[in-house]
């Protein structure tokens, strides 16, 4: 039984952000969409109303607290682009110092719009947050 409040559903990803009234955000999302499947080789799954995740992981913490979560993935909001790809134990500096314009919270990346990164090192750190994570909890396919 999983604790978490954010699980999959069978929402349509392409649907959702087809949904996304910001020009710019929904053609980023667009670009996301296959960017994600492309460097995970993984299917886009709608987790919650408005999170798109590549892959799943099952979680056990020492507390007894248990769940599956999207391994990486991103959300067009209405502020900026939420980019899941970082485990959020790891230091990412190396390559974050490379990628352009962006902030960052625990296990998350913010950028206000594509063409202010490289989408390069985008997939740099995609590949190396999926990797990272596969250490701690195996990530298997949606």
């Amino acid at each position: 039984m999983s604790d978490n409040k954010t699980v999959a559903t069978d929402q349509d990803p392409k649907a959702f952000i087809h949904s996304v009234d910001h020009p710019t955000r929904r053609g980023d999302a667009l670009v996301l969409l296959d960017l994600f499947a492309e460097v995970t080789g993984y299917h886009a799954t709608m987790w919650g109303p408005s999170i798109i995740g590549y892959g799943r992981y099952h979680y056990r913490y020492a507390t007894g607290r248990e769940g599956d979560f999207l391994a990486t993935g991103f959300s067009p909001r209405k502020a900026n682009l939420s980019i899941y790809i970082m485990p959020g134990y790891q230091d990412y500096s190396e390559i974050l110092a490379r990628l352009g314009k962006h902030k960052t919270g625990a296990s998350c990346l913010y950028v206000n719009k594509l063409a202010d990164i490289d989408l390069d090192v985008l997939r740099e750190l995609i590949r190396a947050g999926l990797k990272d994570l596969d250490k701690i909890w195996t990530v298997q396919p949606q």
